[in-house]
């Protein structure tokens, strides 16, 4: 994770916790069990790749219009307005449509704004898109977990858990 990404994180995580202190939470367009805030699992979410300790990572080179959209996408989540966010990722993938990362903050925008659904099915297409190693595929498989059991599909839920293993690629032992 790049220093910026980390600032945004960290930045974000503040955020959510002063939210959660001031706001309610939003209603859920899908159905969502109680036990899941969005705030809090896509904190998780993040967590799970910045922890990530594989030995290969895969990071695209982009547009700078993309680049552009996404710093006001990061913006407008960072002052606690996720469909402003929303809007502007959904532009950046009109440029990127196959940009696995960005399907990913989609995912967690969706989360965000509380459609689980929405942000299985573009987790799902960017880890299907995606290098299926590293911090992004962490994310992810988060995301399909997360999602899933608020969805009450813990089968699914179970199996995503499952493909995880698979994001780490130890580093080769050196003699």
């Amino acid at each position: 994770m790049t220093n910026h990404n980390f600032v945004y994180f960290a930045a974000f995580c503040a955020a959510a916790l002063l939210a959660a202190c001031s706001q309610p939470s939003p209603p859920a367009r899908t159905a969502q069990r109680p036990d899941h805030d969005p705030q809090i699992a896509v904190a998780g979410i993040r967590a799970a790749g910045a922890k990530f300790d594989s030995s290969v990572e895969v990071h695209p080179l982009r547009d700078v219009a993309v680049d552009g959209l996404l710093k006001q996408a990061h913006d407008a989540e960072t002052q606690m307005q996720p469909a402003q966010a929303l809007t502007s990722v959904r532009k950046a993938l009109a440029i990127a449509p196959q940009a696995p990362d960005i399907l990913q903050y989609e995912a967690e925008l969706l989360i965000e704004t509380g459609d689980w659904r929405g942000a299985a099915l573009s987790a799902q297409k960017s880890y299907d898109l995606g290098p299926k190693i590293g911090a992004l595929c962490a994310r992810n498989v988060e995301t399909l977990v997360v999602s899933r059991s608020s969805m009450g599909d813990d089968a699914g839920a179970a199996a995503a858990r499952q493909q995880a293993s698979g994001c780490r690629v130890p580093a080769p032992v050196r003699l």
